[in-house]
């Protein structure tokens, strides 16, 4: 029954259009342990997918897109939909995705921001086009890439800061099931590695080593390197080694910039999706987020344990990157960032692998506990 043995095929980003109507035909030929709904709409008008999948005892609640401008989280979703169904007998001799939808019901919203989405569509759209050209795919995304400040990000809007988090919110957590794990699916726009953000009360909990342990060895097959960025406690994130923090709170931001004397700013930031999991719940389900990087900084070099040296120099040549007098100037620039830093884009099919296969470890360490 993991999720991870799927056929995914080859994987290509796309948007909320391109496979509402595949998602909507998907369920309604499974209608035994399929149900698509059209849970609300944008802030414009946009409509937001959500799919329950499965009818078993313990409930697991699965969101990507508040960040649009992260899109593996999203195609892991659509992907987990369209081929978890046509795949629903799949190795039925070893238990399958047959046994998964008895033991659980999956609520599933692929993606919770459309209106973002259609804002980065310029840069998502290319991806597979520019996958062999570093450089004009980061110059691309550098110009076109829209992220949402505090106030309208979708992750720190729960329950009801944007119609976006109300739909979501009464999809994912009405009444039903006992909760057993909530994903939020996520992604760096550049980091050393993969990260993984495991809720603070699971962090360094014994029986979550098997998702840990899991990820480190996911990562490492995959290419991948940790992430290794020791924030020291930093706006509530806390440190549990090489590729591993804790969840994004709302109340540590508003107590950060509370601290800092900056009131008007703590007060945009409201309940994460984990927060609102554990709220609705009651309990202490398994929460994660995912972050898998679009722009690998894969230089090898050695650092300092907790110190990811070669993002902060990242970070500092930024600046510089996004100002150029001319095309030429720009293409010189992007082309050296591309060399000093290693930078190679991920592909989205190793991308939705992964994550597929921390929901399986997630799946695996929530279900034992409950």
């Amino acid at each position: 029954m993991h999720l991870a043995d799927l056929d995914t095929g080859r994987v290509r980003f796309r948007t909320s259009p391109d496979v509402f109507d595949d998602l909507r035909a998907a369920c309604e030929v499974n209608p035994d342990i399929a149900e698509f709904e059209v849970i609300g709409e944008s802030e414009e008008g946009r409509p937001i997918a959500g799919v329950t999948l499965g009818y078993g005892p313990r409930l697991v609640t699965l969101v990507a897109g508040a960040h649009a401008d992260e899109p593996v989280g999203p195609e892991t979703l659509r992907h987990l939909i369209l081929h978890g169904l046509g795949s629903r007998d799949w190795g039925a001799e070893a238990g399958g995705l047959g046994e998964l939808f008895e033991r659980v019901t999956l609520r599933i919203v692929p993606h919770a921001n459309p209106d973002a989405e259609a804002r980065n569509e310029p840069w998502i759209s290319r991806w597979d086009d520019l996958s062999d050209d570093p450089a004009a795919m980061l110059a691309l995304f550098l110009e076109t890439r829209r992220r949402e400040p505090p106030g309208r990000d979708v992750e720190f809007g729960y329950p009801a800061m944007r119609p976006e988090n109300r739909s979501v919110t009464d999809f994912l957590f009405a009444p039903g099931p006992q909760l057993a794990l909530h994903a939020s699916l996520h992604g760096m726009a550049f980091s050393e590695g993969a990260l993984l953000l495991i809720e603070k009360r699971w962090l360094h909990d014994p029986e979550a080593e098997p998702l840990r342990e899991g990820f480190r060895r996911a990562a490492e097959a995959a290419g991948l390197r940790l992430h290794d960025h020791d924030r020291g406690g930093d706006k509530g994130f806390r440190y549990g080694g090489p590729g591993f923090w804790s969840t994004p709170e709302g109340a540590a931001m508003r107590a950060h910039f509370e601290a800092a004397g900056d009131a008007q700013t703590a007060a945009l930031f409201h309940r994460s999706s984990m927060e609102q999991a554990i709220h609705a719940s009651g309990g202490q389900p398994l929460c994660v987020v995912t972050e898998l990087p679009l722009f690998h900084l894969a230089k090898a070099y050695g650092h300092e344990p907790g110190r990811a040296a070669l993002a902060e120099e990242f970070r500092e040549a930024l600046p510089a990157l996004l100002r150029h007098a001319t095309e030429a100037d720009r293409s010189a620039r992007l082309g050296e960032a591309v060399e000093r830093f290693g930078i190679r884009l991920i592909d989205p099919t190793l991308g939705v692998g992964l994550h597929l296969q921390v929901l399986d470890l997630a799946l695996e360490v929530s279900l034992v506990a409950a």
